[in-house]
């Protein structure tokens, strides 16, 4: 409705264009939107104030013309011209009953659109360290990018979707060691495990399949191991010197191919693990992109040739830094180090040309909102590399709170400590996580109620979102029980028999959904299809409890259940485009 009215604003603007009260290359962009108030009609545009002055015309006068060039419609009833020069449509309310009839016409396929004309767009999100199990706040990530992804194919983009695998640094070795470590206490090696190593029960599983398949191939006494190495924080030294002199003697001692063992052990388990995890929770990827990728063929260093072309790389102290305070950034970085080792950085450089260079319209990255100050950097080395950085949009995601009633849960990542997403999955469902998860905007920060989310209440969202969906099923399974046979044909011809007031906001929140998906879509806010079906959800309760829907009146019927056929069809819609399932009873 809202797009048909949008192309009767257009028509008018050719055919002042034409007349010559509109310059001909003005590019105009209609704008419409639904009215607060029903004495201002159902749809508002200020159309004729944006134009005003371009047309050297008064914005009332500009509206009397462009009015007079809509053409007739039977979808509206009267256009009014309000205050300063506001544009207010009323629709035909026998049109207002088209929108079921859409509805049972397009089906699945209602409310989609193809207003991202096939732009090519990569969504990469999650991308968390393959160093452990995905913890509850990369679900949030999860469940978010993966809805921003689905939205954005729904309106017509062609969506990538990618997953960075951190597969190299630092952090890596640091669980290669860790692993290691776990593995000569199964050889029966006795001392104390490193403050900064990753102490999680599923470093020691990973340990102990090694040493099964190893068996004491990798071994080395805990003397040789600890000999000379500087002391760990509870013994008075420094944890990062410990863990990274025990990262050393772990390659010398184990060679490159051992070490290599070890590093691969640690790696395929977890990010095996990763991409199970993620499966199980509805979120797949058409691309995994490893970070040793970009060391491998030479993308580093091509990314680092090309800055230092352009003239934003420069030697300071043995470092190498780019100046990228020249580019809007707080202050310059390095990109390698005086060791000669390069940075997280300098890979995320060649990791976003490598994006650039793969023809992408829009790059999409969803970080956590703890990478807020990461993003300028970024798109000052798209600038330097000579790309448009306008490309690239940053959505950051708050972290997600876990409560069990009152009280909340207590979290510790590095001591292992955590609530992983499979084990909030396994508490609550996987249709609670992905609704709640996107229940709010992503930059907000979210408490997480796991008693409510695990309840079967009309106080818990999803279960009285799906319930709406299970009592309408009902309906249509008393038909058989009652011997009534469902004529949807005759429902759509009697239309104008659902008159209460219950049906008629109905009609309207059915006829919002396609302006609001495409609204979600490209806002990159899917906070708001819940908010829609929650609206629907509630509407439709307080109509199953105001009348009855199998009234001896065959028109009567047959009407009402093409209504709720229409409500059925756009909850699946919904919650099918959200990935939560649509249970028949419940």
């Amino acid at each position: 409705m809202k797009h048909e009215l949008e192309h009767l604003l257009q028509h008018a603007v050719e055919a002042l264009k034409t007349q010559g009260v509109l310059d001909q290359p003005l590019s105009v962009q209609i704008s419409l939107e639904r009215c607060r108030d029903p004495q201002h009609g159902d749809f508002a545009s200020n159309l004729a104030l944006l134009l005003a002055k371009p047309a050297k015309l008064n914005p009332r006068q500009l509206a009397e013309k462009i009015v007079a060039e809509i053409p007739f419609a039977g979808l509206v009833s009267k256009i009014e011209i309000a205050g300063p020069g506001f544009i207010n449509f009323f629709i035909n309310p026998d049109s207002q009953f088209e929108i079921i009839k859409q509805i049972h016409a397009q089906g699945k396929k209602f409310g989609l659109s193809n207003v991202g004309a096939g732009q090519k767009v990569q969504v990469e999100f999650v991308s968390a360290n393959p160093t452990g199990p995905l913890h509850v706040g990369h679900g949030r990530g999860a469940a978010y990018g993966s809805a921003v992804a689905d939205l954005l194919a729904a309106v017509g983009f062609e969506v990538e979707r990618e997953y960075y695998v951190n597969d190299a640094g630092r952090q890596m070795d640091i669980l290669a060691t860790s692993v290691w470590l776990r593995y000569l206490e199964q050889c029966g090696e006795v001392f104390t495990f490193p403050s900064n190593g990753y102490r999680g029960e599923y470093v020691r599983k990973i340990s102990a399949d090694l040493h099964q398949r190893q068996g004491k191939a990798l071994h080395k006494s805990a003397a040789a191991v600890l000999e000379d190495i500087p002391a760990d924080e509870a013994a008075g030294g420094d944890k990062e010197k410990h863990i990274d002199a025990l990262i050393d003697r772990a390659k010398t001692l184990l060679g490159a191919a051992g070490y290599q063992q070890v590093f691969q052990a640690g790696l395929d388990n977890i990010l095996s693990d990763i991409k199970d995890d993620l499966e199980e929770f509805g979120v797949s990827y058409q691309h995994w992109f490893s970070e040793r990728q970009l060391m491998d063929d030479g993308s580093v260093q091509q990314a680092l040739d090309r800055l230092d072309a352009a003239g934003y790389l420069y030697k300071l102290d043995g470092a190498t830094w780019f100046a990228s305070s020249r580019l809007g950034d707080e202050k310059d970085r390095v990109v390698v180090r005086d060791n000669g080792q390069t940075t997280y950085f300098a890979s995320d450089i060649a990791y976003h040309m490598h994006k650039l260079d793969r023809g992408f319209d829009r790059i999409v990255n969803i970080w956590g909102a703890d990478h807020h100050g990461y993003i300028p950097r970024v798109k000052a080395a798209m600038q330097a590399l000579g790309a448009d950085d306008t490309k690239l949009q940053v959505l950051l995601v708050q972290f997600a709170v876990l409560y069990r009633g009152e009280e909340k849960v207590q979290m510790s990542t590095r001591s292992g400590e955590f609530v992983t997403l499979r084990q909030l999955r396994n508490e609550v469902g996987t249709d609670a996580c992905r609704f709640f998860y996107v229940m709010r905007k992503s930059e907000q920060h979210m408490d997480f109620d796991l008693k409510l989310a695990a309840s079967r209440s009309n106080e818990n969202p999803v279960y009285y979102v799906q319930y709406a969906y299970a009592r309408i099923c009902s309906v249509l399974r008393q038909l058989d029980e009652k011997n009534i046979g469902l004529d949807t044909a005759l429902g759509l011809v009697n239309l104008n028999l659902l008159t209460a007031e219950h049906e008629t906001a109905i009609l309207t929140t059915l006829s919002k959904y396609p302006e609001i998906l495409e609204r979600a879509a490209l806002s990159y806010e899917p906070h708001q299809l819940i908010s829609y079906l929650r609206e629907l959800a509630n509407q439709f309760h307080s109509y199953y409890n105001a009348h009855q829907f199998l009234v001896e009146d065959n028109k009567l019927c047959n009407a009402r259940l093409s209504l709720i056929g229409a409500v059925k069809q756009v909850l699946e819609n919904t919650l099918t485009l959200l990935n939560i399932t649509t249970p028949e009873s419940m």
